[in-house]
């Protein structure tokens, strides 16, 4: 399945890849990469949170 998607390499320590994994398995993503894609954008998407919240309180 070839894919015109930019790649990279991630290395992460045993925890860290287990909580990967266990998030993977709860939410039933097919692969590892999917689930750490959706990671990354809830990660971001929860700092876009912060960083409006933080302006909003600052005004």
């Amino acid at each position: 399945m070839a894919t015109n998607k930019p790649r990279y390499t991630v290395s992460v320590d045993n925890e860290l890849f287990q909580r990967i994994e266990n998030f993977r398995f709860e939410r039933r993503f097919q692969t590892r990469s999917e689930a750490t894609v959706e990671l990354i954008r809830l990660g971001l998407d929860s700092l876009e949170r912060d960083n409006e919240s933080k302006q909003k309180n600052s005004e």
